[in-house]
């Protein structure tokens, strides 16, 4: 052999040798397609998966090395449907992976995907050069990473969703989220974007979204004392809050960092009296970049902070229960901005803290990312929709169908923090029904147990003698639902936490740190780990045995954060809940709220298959409303401010896709004058309740909760009050509504849709609706825009464009497309209809199920065509789910002034067979008020067949 041809086969040899050894660049798979990056521009070889889940959804994982973590998602649960098919297309810099209505293109050397339309037109993209990082970190004695996505998206999107937060803010667009599950905050990492797509990140540990640049203390701002000297603020400690000439110590602070418990008593001077006391930091602030910057604080008491002489925010909150508040500020480079920040903290324990963040970059502005403390893969799902509906129905496919709730809690819940016996319980219930107050549910809150034995569900006998007997009283006679509040807390030493104990189902660092709660003396506790199926199940026995068996209606899952010792950083509710059951809690931190919602739902469904599950929970993460979960928005304040952020609120928490929200009407923790108030101050009160159920009557779940003082409405005005009749009115018209919010019920379950919408929803194409904070639509029709003011009588609100409006109430016309200054009245909110609707009204009702919809009232508001469809189905069991159920289609065709009512679709038990359809038509030129005494334009007899009727 010679020396050539020695050469040509070691070189054959190599290359042999090479190729086994390095996989090539991508391979098909029977969901997808593997691809491998190239290690040259990533430094290493890292896998990213495409799977093609539906025609519109594809999911992408990415880890370091050359494969994929095995990996159980709690979020997920979807199945392949059959026929799915899809194409890979190689090229060489870039390979192709298209379904029928989508494509991802993956960069071959970098692995960063982009995600375009059949058409052509881009979506969105990861970003390529480091937009997706794993770093090597250990976290519990186990190897993980700390994960980053970046994505590029377009100019002038909006961003919605990522679950419910107290900011006040709607479009997140510029924003920073967190992903920390806690009273008031819920995490749900779903992302939706007005050009009609979504990002579910499918990862649980503390997350940030948006703008994830980590949030600045305050002594990275400039900052001057009150002197003029760089380097701190002038604080100033004040024993006396009503004289501020005497500080008992003034000194140079560069940092206000008391966000968590504990902090304050560590950091406050000695000589401060808190209970009594004020603080303030006064000096000026400046920055070496030009832009919007951003000062988040974090507040329990009263907060009042002034900017160049003018008050820009003035905020209380309980000291037990601090609240987030967000202050955009304009800086220009070189300038510096006086400031003074007052602080009030009502007690030893108390909350305050300020952290900021510099302005965006231009590039910036259009990017967001997810950023995870732990995991061991990038995972996440892209969703693509024609609509915002559709982007939520492929959340709705990934993580489950949201159940039908009861029809009972559509209606009106009475709750007060607390009912203390049974004999109360029963006596709300029987001055309801006295003064003819529709309800449909009470709520039997906390304490309902001895006051040393929490969690052993036992009724303390001295209080509630029979509690069987008081829910069949309930039940037969008063045809009222109840609801019991189920905590995951176990004292230390009872029986139920003995049992647990034992069978390993408790977190104990609790226990070890000696932790005593608020009760009495004070008792130590824990929570069971909702990780661990044989837990799940035996908390289900527990209750099922102790509660469910006495004939209770539904479950208040408290707490669920889990909430084991309040207002704990991070790093403490990671300490413990270690171990759970399936890993780290720096993994699984964020998804207790669901495993603890898995746990009753599915126990209910296994003990009892055909009753409605019902959960109220105050955490939730995505794929809770799978089972059966409502949320509410915790325990937030009894102030204008708090009404207000719970619109923006609510509505992204429906556009994370869970359809079930509600909050506590009037508020839950209360200042200490209203508590005790003077005619001035009682005034007020009757004033904000009173505009809180107006709002409150147009969200999901019709609920009110609170704190002293009491919150039934006879409790908060005499009947002759205006608060008292716009109470009673709302809580009528919610009921003359149900045909209307049943329906929208079954469509959030058959057809996905969703009850609470952000206008970008129904008006993509306006871009004035992309930021409007403080409207939405209930349902498809109604365009719901609450009063948040004192003393308000007018409010300015934006009828969006592409069509006219009709007011409620008057029948009014207006043009959409323009701002109106709209009246609001004491006793009533601006209410709008969608011109091209029908809207269905049914009798007027004491109690959901007190006699069927045989007359029902349909108000069509011409001047476009419209549609609706009725359903019906038994209202309290899962025959649903089996097909029993009945449509009734509803059309008003515009050129021919004809309303349709279709055949009925489907049956089940107990049905109608006949019914009055009482219709009134309304015009752009004939106005008609809201009147269901009025002479009808046509009636109509229906036996399920369909008629066409001339309008």
């Amino acid at each position: 052999m010679n020396k050539l041809s020695l050469l040509l086969c070691c070189f054959l040899f190599i290359a042999f040798n090479k190729a086994k050894a390095d996989p090539p660049s991508f391979v098909k798979t029977p969901d997808g397609v593997l691809i491998y990056t190239d290690p040259a521009y990533t430094g290493t070889t890292n896998t990213v998966k495409l799977e093609v889940v539906t025609d519109n959804i594809i999911r992408v994982t990415a880890a370091p090395g050359k494969e994929l973590p095995k990996f159980q998602s709690l979020v997920t649960v979807y199945q392949k449907k059959p026929g799915l098919s899809w194409d890979v297309l190689p090229g060489k810099d870039a390979l192709t992976l298209k379904t029928k209505t989508v494509k991802a293109l993956v960069n071959l050397k970098t692995g960063s995907v982009s995600f375009w339309d059949n058409a052509g037109k881009q979506i969105v993209t990861e970003k390529g050069a480091m937009g997706r990082s794993f770093i090597p970190t250990i976290a519990e004695g186990e190897r993980t990473y700390k994960l980053v996505q970046a994505f590029q998206a377009a100019p002038g999107e909006g961003w919605y969703g990522m679950g419910q937060h107290q900011d006040d803010v709607f479009n997140y667009r510029g924003q920073q989220v967190q992903f920390f599950q806690n009273n008031t905050e819920v995490a749900v990492p779903f992302l939706i974007s007005s050009k009609n797509y979504g990002i579910l990140w499918d990862n649980y540990s503390l997350t940030t979204a948006g703008d994830v640049r980590p949030l600045r203390p305050l002594s990275d701002l400039k900052i001057f004392s009150k002197e003029g000297v760089e380097g701190w603020l002038t604080a100033s400690y004040y024993n006396n809050k009503a004289n501020l000439n005497e500080a008992v110590l003034q000194k140079a602070e560069s940092a206000i960092s008391m966000e968590f418990l504990g902090d304050s008593k560590a950091q406050l001077p000695a000589n401060f009296t808190p209970a009594t006391g004020l603080v303030a930091w006064e000096g000026s602030i400046g920055s070496d970049a030009t832009g919007l910057h951003q000062l988040r604080f974090t507040y329990g008491g009263s907060l009042k902070v002034t900017l160049n002489g003018k008050v820009v925010l003035d905020r209380w909150r309980k000291a037990w229960n601090p609240a987030p508040a967000l202050v955009p500020v304009n800086i220009r480079k070189g300038e510096k901005i006086p400031v003074r920040i007052e602080w009030i903290p009502e007690g030893s324990e108390s909350y305050i803290s300020l952290k900021w963040q510099e302005p965006l970059s231009a590039a910036e502005e259009n990017s967001y990312a997810f950023a995870s403390e732990a995991g061991k893969q990038v995972d996440y799902y892209f969703v693509h929709g024609q609509n915002m509906d559709e982007v939520i129905a492929g959340y709705r496919t990934l993580t489950g169908k949201a159940p039908i709730m009861p029809k009972w809690a559509m209606g009106f819940w009475q709750s007060r923090e607390r009912y203390k016996t049974q004999a109360e319980i029963i006596n709300t219930v029987a001055e309801f029904r006295k003064r003819k107050i529709p309800l449909d549910n009470i709520v039997l809150d906390w304490s309902y147990w001895k006051e040393d034995a929490w969690g052993s569900q036992d009724f303390d006998e001295t209080r509630f003698p029979d509690p069987k007997g008081m829910i069949d009283t309930l039940h037969k006679q008063y045809n009222t639902r109840i609801m019991i509040s189920v905590w995951p807390k176990f004292y230390e030493g009872i029986a139920a936490y003995k049992e647990f104990d034992k069978k390993g189902w408790l977190y104990k660092r609790n226990i070890a740190d000696r932790q005593r709660d608020w009760i009495g003396q004070g008792y130590v506790s824990t929570f069971y780990d909702a990780f661990n199926a044989d837990a799940r199940k035996g908390f289900w026995d527990l209750i099922n045995k102790k509660i469910y068996t006495k004939g209770i209606d539904a479950w208040w899952m408290d707490a669920s954060e889990p909430d084991i010792l309040s207002n704990v950083s991070p790093e403490k509710r990671k300490l413990q809940m270690r171990p759970t059951a399936l890993g780290t809690a720096t993994e699984y931190l964020n998804a207790y709220p669901l495993q603890n919602a898995k746990g009753i739902y599915e126990g209910q469904r296994s003990t009892d298959p055909n009753k409605r599950v019902f959960l109220l929970t105050r955490s939730g993460f995505a794929g809770s409303q799978r089972y059966a979960a409502a949320i509410w928005s915790g325990d937030i304040g009894a102030t204008w401010h708090d009404m207000k952020a719970q619109i923006p609120a609510g509505v992204n928490f429906s556009m994370s896709g869970l359809p079930y929200w509600t909050m506590d009407i009037g508020g839950f923790v209360v200042e200490n004058r209203f508590e005790k108030p003077d005619e001035k101050a009682l005034e007020e009160w009757r004033e904000l309740n009173a505009r809180w159920y107006q709002f409150g009557a147009f969200v999901p779940l019709f609920r009110a909760h609170g704190q002293f003082p009491y919150r039934e409405i006879y409790n908060i005005a005499p009947e002759t009050h205006p608060a008292y009749q716009s109470i009673l009115y709302y809580n009528k018209l919610r009921y003359r509504l149900l045909p209307y919010v049943y329906s929208l019920a079954g469509a959030a379950y058959h057809k996905d849709a969703s009850i609470m919408r952000g206008l970008v929803m129904d008006f993509a194409t306006d871009t004035a609706v992309l930021n409007i904070s403080d409207q939405y639509l209930f349902g498809p029709s109604l365009l719901v825009n609450p009063v948040y003011n004192y003393q308000q009588r007018q409010r300015q609100l934006y009828l969006p464009k592409g069509q006219g409006w009709y007011d409620l109430y008057t029948g009014k016309w207006y043009a959409g497309g323009q701002k109106i200054t709209a009246d609001a009245p004491y006793e009533r909110m601006p209410l709008y209809v969608k011109e091209g609707s029908i809207v269905p009204f049914g009798p007027e009702l004491q109690y959901t199920d007190e006699k069927p919809a045989d007359t029902i009232h349909l108000y069509v508001y011409r001047g476009r065509d419209a549609a609706f469809t009725l359903y019906e189905d038994g209202g309290t069991t899962y025959d649903y789910e089996k097909g029993l159920f009945t449509n009734i289609p509803l059309t008003y065709n515009e050129q021919e002034g004809t309303l349709t009512i279709g055949a009925q679709q489907g049956s089940y038990p107990g049905m109608l067979a006949k019914r009055v359809f009482r219709i009134t038509s309304i015009t752009p030129k004939g106005a008609k008020a809201l009147d269901f005494a009025a002479p009808a334009t046509k009636e109509q007899v229906y036996e399920g067949k369909k008629i066409t009727i001339k309008l």
